[in-house]
C-alpha cells in the first residue's frame, strides 16, 4: 500500500491550531464601511482619483501585461521613465524596478555576494531579506537588533568583500535602523550597505524621500536601497536604486529580473502617478508621521504598551497569540481593521496588534479608532509602559 506523501501537513496543521497560528485568507470588498489601519497605504494614495486614473490611462495604452520579462518585450518607456523619477526623487544615480518589493530584495541580496562574501544582518530583517541571504551562498551573520557594535565586531573578523543588510523601518514595531552608525560601520571596513526602505520611502525624509535622505546617504557610492512601490505609493512593484554600475550589473546578474516577468503596466503607471502625486504635495510624508504619533499617544496614555513609532507602523503589545487574534476579530467587529503578528512573524514571539498610520485619516477617525482598541483590549494588555525591543 502506497504512502500518502502529504500525511506530514495534518500534523503541522494540527499543532498551529493547538498554538492558535492558522491564518486564513479574509478576502476584501471593493467598498467596506471598516475603517483600515492594518493596510500598507500610508499615505493613501491606493484611491487617490489621480493614482487610480494614471494606472488605468497605462492599462489602455499599454495593455493589461508587460508581456515577458524586462530584457525582453517587458520593459516599456513607462518603466525606464518611472525609474528615473524614482531616481531623481531618492537622490540616486539609477533605479531599476521589479515585479514586487520581495523580488527587489532577492536581485539586491543575491547579485551583490556570493561565496566569499560576509553579510551582516539584523536579526529582525523582513523575511525577503533573510531569504537573500539564504539563497545567495555567502556567509552570513545574525546580528543583534540594531546593535552599531555587534555589525563592527563582525566585520572585524572577515577579512574580504562584505554587505552589512537591514530594514530602515522594522515592520514589526516600526523602529528606525541606525543608518548613519551602520555607514559608518562599513566605511571603516570597505563595506557595502544595503537598505531596504519600504517603510522608509513616502514618509521619512525630505517629503518623503526616505530614510536614507534622511541619513544624509542618498546617492552615495557604497549605499544600496530597495523599496517597495506597494505601500506609500499605493501601487504594485519594487525597485532597487543605487549606483549606476550596481543598477547595470543587477540588469546582467539578478535572477528575479532576467526571469521574471515585467512590472504590469497599470502597476507602473500607478506608481508614478503617486510619486508626480507625493512630489506635489511632499506635506503628505509629514501627516503620516503625526498620525502615528497621535496612535502612539492615545494608545499608551490609556495604558497599552506600545513602541514609539519611528514611521508609520504602531505596534501594540497582547498577552498571546490566541488573545491577539481574538483582539483583531473584536475590532473587526467594531468596524476597525488592525494587523496582527504571531509567532513565527514576530522574531521575539511576542504577539501584537499591528496598526497603520494613514495620512489620509481625520482626527474622528484617528480617535474613534483608539476608541475600539482600548475598549477591545484583553484585560491584560492593559499595562502603562513602552514597548521596548524586537
Amino acid at each position: 500500500m502506497s504512502r500518502d506523501p502529504f500525511d506530514w501537513i495534518d500534523a503541522h496543521a494540527e499543532r498551529r491550531r493547538e498554538a492558535g497560528l492558522v491564518r486564513t485568507l479574509r478576502p476584501r470588498q471593493a467598498e467596506s464601511a471598516l475603517l483600515d489601519l492594518a493596510g500598507n497605504d500610508y499615505l493613501g494614495l491606493a484611491r487617490h482619483p489621480r493614482v487610480t486614473r494614471a494606472g488605468a490611462d497605462a492599462c489602455l495604452l499599454w495593455g493589461a501585461g508587460s508581456t515577458g520579462s524586462r530584457l525582453v518585450t517587458g520593459t516599456t518607456e513607462l518603466h525606464t521613465e518611472l525609474e528615473a523619477e524614482l531616481a531623481a526623487f531618492c537622490g540616486f544615480e539609477a533605479a531599476l524596478v521589479f515585479a514586487s518589493g520581495y523580488a527587489a530584495n532577492l536581485a539586491a541580496v543575491t547579485a551583490l555576494t556570493g561565496p566569499g562574501t560576509l553579510i551582516v544582518s539584523d536579526t529582525s530583517n523582513h523575511a525577503s531579506l533573510i531569504d537573500g541571504c539564504r539563497l545567495s551562498r555567502a556567509d552570513t551573520e545574525v546580528v543583534a537588533h540594531r546593535d552599531t557594535e555587534a555589525v563592527r565586531k563582525a566585520l572585524d573578523a572577515h577579512d574580504g568583500p562584505a554587505v552589512v543588510v537591514s530594514d530602515s523601518v522594522f515592520s514589526v514595531d516600526g523602529d528606525a535602523a541606525p543608518l548613519a552608525g551602520l555607514a559608518a560601520a562599513c566605511r571603516e571596513h570597505g563595506a557595502a550597505l544595503l537598505v531596504d526602505d519600504a517603510h522608509g520611502l513616502g514618509v521619512l525624509g525630505e517629503g518623503g524621500r526616505g530614510a536614507a535622505w534622511a541619513a544624509g546617504l542618498a546617492g552615495a557610492p557604497d549605499v544600496v536601497v530597495t523599496a517597495t512601490l506597494s505601500k506609500s505609493l499605493g501601487s504594485q512593484g519594487g525597485v532597487v536604486l543605487g549606483p549606476a554600475r550596481v543598477i547595470e550589473h543587477l540588469v546582467n546578474a539578478a535572477r528575479t529580473f532576467i526571469f521574471d516577468t515585467g512590472l504590469a503596466p497599470a502597476a507602473a503607471g500607478a506608481a508614478l502617478g503617486a510619486l508626480r502625486l507625493l512630489r506635489d504635495e511632499p506635506e503628505r510624508a509629514e501627516r503620516a508621521r503625526a498620525v502615528a504619533l497621535q496612535l502612539y499617544d492615545r494608545l499608551t496614555a490609556a495604558g497599552l504598551r506600545s513602541a514609539r513609532p519611528d514611521a508609520c507602523v504602531v505596534a501594540v503589545r497582547a498577552p498571546s497569540a490566541g488573545e491577539a487574534l481574538q483582539w483583531a476579530a473584536d475590532c473587526r467587529t467594531a468596524g476597525l481593521a488592525v494587523g496582527c503578528f504571531r509567532p513565527p512573524s514576530v522574531p521575539d514571539g511576542i504577539s501584537r496588534l499591528r496598526l497603520t498610520a494613514r495620512g489620509d485619516l481625520t482626527d474622528q477617525q484617528i480617535a474613534e479608532a483608539v476608541e475600539v482598541i482600548v475598549r477591545t483590549a484583553p484585560r491584560d494588555s492593559a499595562r502603562s509602559g513602552e514597548l521596548t525591543g524586537a
